[in-house]
């Protein structure tokens, strides 16, 4: 079928697609109701009005708390100043614009040239991909690390390397995930962007443990290191490889270990080969495709950090592949084995996110762009001078292509809702920082609480 070649055509395609999007999103994922935002928003509330202690809140009902570094806890005070419904609807705008960031930083120019058009068909796109629709529906920070992050990838590919390293500082300040970046700017041998890093990750530390100094001693000699507070590892939203071993039984820490050394083996070699090359962007996706593969947890909402490896795909010539892997990633398909995922069939479609990501990070182009050879050979061409009038005529060589170009393309993809029978209903079931008390809780008044499994959706 011919794309629409009107506006009207085009208006009516996007009100369709709109509206599509509405029902699916409504009626077949599952809906979070911004369980961790609460989860935020009510431990700052209680440690600034009532003198609670930030890891001893407890969401009402529940055993989930906060468990991100103090940093993180220091930068969402101003909510302490907002109602909740406020709070909500910054969180909204926030991710909004940390998303638009992040299209923009991974499209680059035929973002603009495809105009109001294309940009309504890469939201309608992305409004379908599970883990921004979960970050969005719980109020979750992964879009924003995303774009820190990206916001440096952009500053080395331009040449302004000097101002890097604040993005990814930051973002591992407020989550320990992203510091992995600081392992990506050491193996390209920028060492002024990772000592920029670094400076500030440790400087927004030293701001919070002067702010907060008890939560802060108490997060870096005991919560960081009590793996009881993460949730249920072998719980189906788990979609890294400790999840896979988890649902396997396999608890035996080394077998996970030798896991994550052969995943960092393949990641320094590809990472390092990408940047040597310029190709920051496939530098800065296959670290956040590794981030995801040795994380303990890695929630379905975690995975936002693909978004960049769908762009490589896409300016690799690759398109297809990108929008069928991406279609996958919409249906929310592992939830299929929310119930049971023994057997081979559950070994396989319960870490489906999971095979998804290690292909990636095996099997991403890196390099030149094989759409820029083309535009570049015609340009080289056109700009060819003319033979003079005094000089025979000389036929030309086969024109070698330019210089690499960092340009990429946007990664769009399809998605359809997930093929089990039983309907499932609205869920606020919790993740990533919404995560199970731990046995020895900051305050002594409340040692006795107990590690409580991840609870079932709704």
């Amino acid at each position: 079928m011919n794309p629409p070649r009107t506006d009207r055509g085009r208006l009516l395609l996007l009100l369709a697609l709109a509206t599509a999007v509405t029902v699916f999103t409504a009626t077949v994922p599952l809906l979070r109701d911004w369980f961790d935002l609460r989860v935020y928003y009510g431990t700052v509330d209680s440690w600034v009005h009532h003198g609670g202690r930030i890891y001893d809140y407890r969401m009402p009902g529940t055993t989930y708390g906060f468990t991100y570094p103090p940093f993180a806890a220091v930068a969402m005070l101003p909510m302490a100043l907002l109602p909740l419904s406020a709070a909500i609807a910054g969180s909204v705008l926030l991710n909004a614009t940390a998303t638009a960031v992040v299209a923009r930083v991974l499209s680059g120019r035929p973002l603009r040239r495809f105009g109001w058009y294309g940009c309504a068909l890469a939201v309608c796109a992305l409004a379908l991909f599970e883990p921004l629709r979960d970050t969005f529906s719980f109020g979750q920070v992964n879009l924003l690390l995303l774009a820190l992050v990206l916001t440096d990838a952009w500053l080395l590919a331009g040449g302004r390397g000097r101002w890097a390293g604040w993005g990814i500082g930051l973002a591992a300040a407020v989550k320990l995930t992203p510091a992995l970046f600081i392992g990506l700017l050491l193996l390209a041998g920028r060492r002024r962007a990772a000592a920029v890093a670094t400076a500030v990750a440790a400087g927004a530390t030293a701001l919070a443990a002067w702010v907060a100094p008890e939560a802060s001693r108490f997060y870096w000699t005991q919560a960081m290191w009590d793996t009881t507070r993460v949730g249920q590892l072998d719980y189906v939203s788990n979609q890294s490889l400790q999840g896979i071993l988890a649902r396997l039984g396999e608890t035996d820490r080394a077998a996970w270990a030798v896991a994550v050394l052969l995943t960092l083996g393949v990641w320094a070699v590809r990472a390092r080969a990408a940047a040597a090359a310029g190709d920051w962007t496939a530098a800065f996706a296959l670290t956040g495709l590794t981030a995801c593969l040795i994380s303990p947890i890695t929630w379905v909402h975690h995975l936002v950090w693909l978004l960049p490896a769908f762009a490589v795909l896409v300016r690799a010539g690759h398109a297809r592949v990108a929008g069928a892997v991406y279609a996958v990633l919409c249906t929310s398909v592992v939830w299929l084995w929310f119930d049971d995922a023994s057997g081979v069939d559950g070994f396989l479609g319960s870490n489906t996110y999971t095979w998804i990501t290690l292909g990636l990070l095996l099997w991403l182009p890196t390099g030149q762009p094989r759409a820029a050879r083309p535009f570049l050979a015609r340009r080289a061409k056109a700009t060819a001078p003319a033979p003079s009038a005094d000089t025979p005529t000389i036929t030309p060589a086969r024109v070698q292509s330019g210089p690499r170009s960092d340009t990429v393309a946007a990664a769009t993809g399809t998605a359809a809702g997930p093929g089990r029978g039983r309907p499932r209903s609205a869920s606020s079931e919790p993740t990533a920082a919404t995560r199970p008390a731990a046995p020895n809780p900051q305050s002594s008044s409340s040692r006795a609480s107990s590690y409580t499994a991840k609870p079932p959706p709704a």
